[in-house]
């Protein structure tokens, strides 16, 4: 087989000895004989703890892997066949600040689904969007796979505005996946759910074990308390037992933060009081792993890495990589564009959906229409993303406001305002597009 080229963008992140492990455990599929771990200056000693962690992982598997690390983006992405993306702009620091600021107003600052996500959007989408101009210079025929947040947002950029041949993915469904095959103590591979919606804002169904559909009774589990749906980076507050079986579909715990908002806030208020909001614990959490991973002893992942939230990350990546490059035809679930998927949403907007994945991409499984109890959620929701990848493309002020408005965890257009108004004068070094435009209007 082909040797490959694969580069990590944010190489330097605590996740990368998830993907060393997803690919050392693939090696005989996905033979990598170059990995490129990349970041910036600002992220260099991280990026040198992190690599030699990988090498001593690599060595032990014994496997003609070659890490490589460097700061140069051309070096890098020259001829790469596959591209994984898992950067924050602004790193930590601005991700506490996205939280903290709409927690002044009684808002949830979530760094995907609320106000948080907005403005991650805003810093990632510029810097993702010049990434993939220079893939489309040095590596025009390989692949983005982007794992950075916001997922969903971030993937419509890229496909809306870039030539390069792209998937969003997130652990999310895979997690789903695993605590249905807890439940039924089965192997995950036993399990389907047919999943809809968006990313964050996922439901599933339908649901089978060796094809038998147990929807109903997985449901009765969810409601008696039985089968959960619990993320590590997402407090525990579970749905009342009449809620879930009034839902009848299985959601990704994310959506507490739309039918469980109040207490999600509260939740949220509370915890930056006592141990901080969930930036401040994973600046502490990754504290705690850069220091595990300068263990010289140390030649593989840690267990303690599947604290900072993703959990079967190197799970979800590898498998939909070697999907793409063996040609397989699986099934995975990928953030894509819908193409009648569904048709209560247009067909070029990106939505997070079972997809057969083949040397061609993702081709999504049509569900048809969405059921009426999350359709008008769904349909908003995405209303608010179409509107944020204009804002974080064209810097207008007016458009980021109406994204943020419309958004169904901010209560008032007021609010909204006086949100953006303050991310903008915090994200300042990070908006180009927003304050060069400022300067022209002038």
């Amino acid at each position: 087989m082909k040797k490959l080229k694969i580069v990590t963008i944010g190489g330097g992140s605590s996740y990368t000895p998830e993907l060393i492990d997803g690919f050392i455990k693939r090696y005989a599929e996905l033979p990598v004989s170059d990995y490129y771990l990349l970041d910036i200056e600002e992220g260099r000693e991280k990026l040198e703890i992190v690599g030699k962690l990988a090498k001593r992982m690599v060595e032990k598997a014994g496997i003609p892997m070659t890490i490589h690390l460097t700061l140069d983006r051309e070096e890098a992405l020259k001829d790469a066949d596959f591209v994984t993306t898992q950067l924050r702009v602004g790193f930590l620091d601005a991700r506490i600040n996205d939280e903290k600021i709409p927690l002044k107003y009684g808002v949830l600052g979530q760094e995907t689904t609320g106000p948080g996500g907005f403005m991650k959007a805003q810093r990632t989408i510029p810097v993702l969007l010049d990434i993939c101009r220079d893939m489309e210079k040095y590596c025009p025929n390989a692949w983005l796979i982007n794992f950075t947040n916001p997922a969903g947002i971030v993937t419509e950029a890229i496909a809306r505005h870039s030539s390069i041949k792209s998937l969003g993915i997130c652990s999310g469904a895979n997690s789903m996946l695993m605590d249905i095959a807890k439940a039924y103590d089965v192997e995950k591979s036993q399990v389907y759910a047919r999943i809809m919606g968006l990313n964050h804002l996922i439901f599933a169904d339908r649901i089978y074990i060796d094809g038998a559909d147990v929807t109903d009774d997985f449901i009765e589990k969810l409601a008696q308390g039985s089968a959960t749906n619990a993320l590590k980076n997402i407090p525990d507050i579970g749905f009342s037992a009449r809620f879930a079986k009034a839902l009848r579909m299985y959601p990704i715990s994310y959506l507490k933060y739309f039918f469980l908002t109040r207490e999600m806030v509260d939740a949220a208020l509370a915890d930056q009081k006592t141990k901080g909001t969930r930036g401040e614990q994973t600046r502490e959490i990754e504290r705690k792993l850069f220091e595990l991973y300068q263990d010289e002893t140390l030649t593989g992942k840690p267990k303690e890495l599947e604290q900072r939230g993703g959990a079967w990350y190197s799970d979800t990546a590898c498998s939909i990589i070697s999907a793409i490059y063996n040609d397989k035809k699986e099934i995975h679930v990928v953030n894509t564009t819908n193409r009648g998927a569904t048709g209560d949403l247009p067909d070029h907007v990106t939505l997070e959906t079972n997809a057969v994945i083949d040397r061609q991409g993702a081709h999504p499984l049509a569900y048809g229409p969405l059921p009426v109890k999350i359709r008008g959620l769904i349909q908003s929701v995405k209303a608010y993303e179409e509107l944020t990848v204009e804002a974080a493309i064209t810097g207008d002020y007016d458009t980021a406001l109406l994204a943020l408005t419309i958004n169904p965890l901010v209560p008032s257009a007021n609010v909204a305002e006086q949100i953006l108004n303050e991310y903008l004068e915090v994200n300042q070094r990070y908006l180009p597009q927003y304050f060069n435009n400022a300067k022209e209007q002038q």
